[in-house]
């Protein structure tokens, strides 16, 4: 017998991780926000490649020549550099110099850019710009240069402020610069300050450094390679100097804020046991850490069979001994990307990290602290990736004023994008410190001295105005826009007419729903689609790639519209007092539910707006989409004109009140990928009839025909508060999970939205919700009929 030929060949398992790969020293990638700019220093041989990401998205370059930094040689002009020749003046890079930020990626990145110009020492104005990717571009279209020789170059998303009833975004470019030479760096570049540093230090891999920070002064901690842990611990310098240890306590700051992982946030602190709060999170750009462990121990290591182990807590004690703190065991402490969590058995766990390189957490220190950072030496489970690497720390002067954020990204390999503001941001602020964190933007929960049932009650019966800017927009445009609308939703969009709005939902091959939203048609091949997953954009394209179609184009739009709802009763009699429009379009008073019009605010010479009779609260109400920088202004008229009928600000606790009671359903809660539009109670949006082809139409069609499980209303006759996840039985059997829950003012009534084994979800049929374990305590509930509140939508239509 040949033993050799009967051993079976070594395969190994291939896994797919497309936002975790490991750092390569010759390949640097980079996003231009739409509007904004990126500075780059070339050197000979080095490749650039510039991606458009949407399609019709030109880019513009200025090329210098490398001006020792700090000098006082100024930079020259050097298109030759990438065989390139100036042509006109570029007037988005004019505007960025001048300071006129509208339009970028923010602040904070465009003050990064002027950062780098004077860096460069590149001119104050830039009059020539070589312009590439110009004309009908493609999504995914680029170009690629080989730099002759060292250069600076400057690359700019050029564009303008867009209309709301226009559909010219300036979106992203991407850039991929491939270095002729291997970065002799054993780690990755650190990203660029974000202000005057005080101090800044090196933890190299495996070990853990003391450090002093006084209050108001931020301290970054940066994980240089990506997917490595980091032990934070801070101790009140005051209490110190008196002999007392008061540092992070991770019971009493859970008891807090009444949660596991802080976030950040006004009210992201962690505190000591006195309750005195030591450190503030500003931003953090990782997204997940362990807040309710030690750091890493001797014993831990010594159990698993690694006696000598370095660890963190002994790390520590050897960096904190000079201020007298006496040396533990282990230690408490913040596990930065530290990837933990509890698991349904009540069991910690833990998996790979989620940092990339360059990740930080920025936290600002509310008193004089001694801290200590650790670079965690663990190389024996996922922890570290395996591998061990460096932490950088910097200390920021106190003058500083950084925005509160965290990263968002659309998908796992995407570029992080920091929190952001609305436009309508200035005038909301002013009346509530409340916000929360919502798909990459803050949005209020409630506002001051009314609150959420007060500002329900103005929705109901008079009028109440919401921010409803992190909506999704994105522009299609094209021959075959409206084939790709047609393939991507499940309404027949071909009846739509210029002027009107239907609501549709996008499936998945499967049946599952990918988002729902509302489509406009601008006109012939013009449409808009707005939803509430950034996804979607990504999706249309993808869609339109695979099944040919060459003449659409789907361009971002959401940082070019931003919009408030104006719901309630009176909303008509506010709008029309202020929103001109044009003889040939609908007035306010005469739009129909589910149309738009284009106006002004006031006149002819006022903001341009776009008005729609949509909603989110189940009442009369409408939609006023504007750009960004005409936001305050727009809000103001609105809340001049509305205060006299009542008109109050609205958040994000009191629509999920109204939209409950209507009956309204909302992503990864009333459905997800897993969820048809049946299951979600939105079978109405499914063309059915006929052999229009749209994605899963086949899937959605025999799940309909063998449904298990049917959206339901539930009344429950008890008191006590329902919401997402509740199981709902019947005996010991589950037969349904609540999705949404509220207590309904106007109907004095518990209610909620179940998704309901359809063997239950006849009107009348009883049903239990459990609690606690689901089984020691029930709470008698029915099947009724939803929506709960004007079943037959006839306030939104009147």
């Amino acid at each position: 017998m040949n033993i050799a030929a009967s051993v079976l060949p070594l395969t190994r398992p291939r896994v797919i991780q497309p936002g975790l790969d490991r750092w390569d020293p010759q390949v640097e990638t980079y996003r231009v926000p739409g509007l904004g700019a990126l500075v780059l220093r070339l050197q000979g041989g080095d490749r650039l490649t510039i991606t458009d990401r949407e399609g019709r998205q030109p880019a513009e370059l200025a090329v210098f020549t490398v001006a020792t930094p700090g000098s006082n040689d100024p930079a020259r002009a050097d298109f030759a550099a990438l065989d390139l020749k100036p042509g006109a003046e570029s007037a988005g890079i004019a505007r960025l110099l001048a300071g006129d930020i509208a339009d970028a990626d923010g602040p904070d990145q465009v003050a990064e850019w002027r950062r780098q110009l004077r860096r460069w020492n590149l001119p104050g104005g830039i009059d020539r710009v070589a312009r590439v990717l110009e004309g009908d571009t493609r999504a995914g279209e680029a170009v690629t240069f080989t730099a002759g020789r060292d250069a600076v170059v400057v690359i700019h998303a050029p564009g303008a402020p867009m209309a709301p009833a226009e559909q010219s975004p300036a979106t992203d470019l991407g850039v991929t610069l491939q270095r002729h030479a291997a970065n002799p760096a054993p780690l990755p570049e650190l990203p660029a300050p974000l202000g005057d540093i005080v101090a800044e230090f090196r933890v190299d891999r495996c070990t853990a450094l003391s450090y002093e920070v006084k209050e108001g002064q931020f301290i970054q901690v940066i994980d240089v390679a990506g997917r490595q842990c980091s032990d934070f611990v801070a101790f009140d310098a005051r209490q110190l100097q008196r002999g007392k240890e008061r540092g992070i306590d991770m019971t009493t700051t859970r008891t807090m804020l009444g949660s596991i992982y802080p976030g950040p946030g006004l009210a992201s602190k962690f505190f000591d046991m006195d309750m005195q709060a030591l450190t503030e999170v500003i931003r953090d750009t990782c997204g997940r850490h362990d807040t309710f462990g030690l750091a890493c121990t001797s014993r831990f290591y010594e159990d698993a069979g690694y006696p000598g182990h370095p660890s963190c807590s002994e790390n520590f004690n050897n960096a904190l001994e000079r201020f007298g703190l006496d040396r533990r065991r282990g230690w408490q402490a913040v596990n930065l990307f530290y990837n933990t969590g509890i698991s349904a058995t009540n069991a910690i766990f833990l998996d790979d990290p989620w940092s990339r390189p360059g990740d930080y957490v920025l936290m600002r220190a509310l008193k004089d602290l001694v801290c200590g950072s650790s670079a965690c030496p663990d190389d024996i489970d996922a922890t570290n990736a395996w591998n061990p690497t460096d932490i950088h720390v910097r200390i920021y002067d106190a003058k500083h004023s950084f925005s509160k954020a965290m990263a968002f990204r659309m998908t796992p390999d995407a570029e992080p994008r920091l929190t952001r503001e609305t436009g309508f941001h200035p005038r909301i602020s002013a009346l509530t410190r409340n916000f929360t964190e919502y798909r990459g933007f803050w949005l209020p929960n409630r506002f001051n001295n009314a609150g959420p049932t007060a500002e329900y009650w103005a929705c109901r019966e008079a009028a109440a105005v919401m921010d409803l800017s992190p909506l999704r927009k994105f522009e299609v445009l094209g021959a075959d826009a409206e084939d790709l609308l047609q393939i991507a939703c499940t309404r027949n969009i071909r009846k739509l007419s210029d002027g009107q709005v239907v609501y549709t939902a996008m499936c998945y091959p499967h049946g599952g729903m990918v988002d729902d939203g509302t489509v406009f048609r601008l006109g012939p091949d013009r449409y808009r689609w707005i939803g509430g997953d950034e996804f979607g954009g990504k999706w249309l394209r993808d869609l339109a790639e695979q099944r040919g179609l060459k003449q659409v184009w789907v361009k971002s739009a959401t940082d070019q519209l931003h919009n408030i709802a104006l719901q309630g009763p009176k909303s008509r009699d506010i709008l029309k007092e202020i929103i001109w429009t044009p003889p040939a379009r609908p007035r306010v008073d005469e739009i129909q539910w589910f149309h738009f019009t284009v106006g002004r605010i006031g006149d002819f010479n006022g903001i341009a707006v776009v008005v729609s009779r949509t909603g989110y609260s189940g009442e009369l109400g409408y939609e006023i989409f504007c750009h960004p920088k005409d936001a305050p202004a727009v809000w103001d008229a609105i809340w001049e004109a509305g205060r006299p009928h009542g008109l109050e600000p609205l958040g994000l606790e009191a629509l999920d009140i109204l939209r409950i009671e209507a009956g309204l359903i909302f992503a990864h809660y009333e459905f997800n990928d897993q969820t048809d539009p049946y299951e979600a109670g939105i079978g109405f949006t499914v063309a059915a009839k006929g052999n229009e082809e749209f994605v899963g139409r086949e899937a959605v069609l025999r799940r309909k025909e063998n449904p298990r499980q049917q959206l339901v209303g539930l009344e429950i006759d008890a008191k006590q508060a329902v919401g997402h996840g509740d199981c709902v039985h019947v005996g010991r059997a589950q037969v349904g999970i609540v999705t949404s829950g509220c207590i309904s003012p106007i109907l004095g009534k518990n209610i909620a939205l179940c998704r309901m084994d359809v063997a239950y979800a006849a009107i009348g049929t009883e049903v239990e919700v459990g609690k606690i374990d689901g089984h020691q305590k029930r709470l008698p509930a029915r099947v009724v009929r939803f929506p709960f509140y004007d079943p037959e939508k006839l306030k939104p239509r009147s």
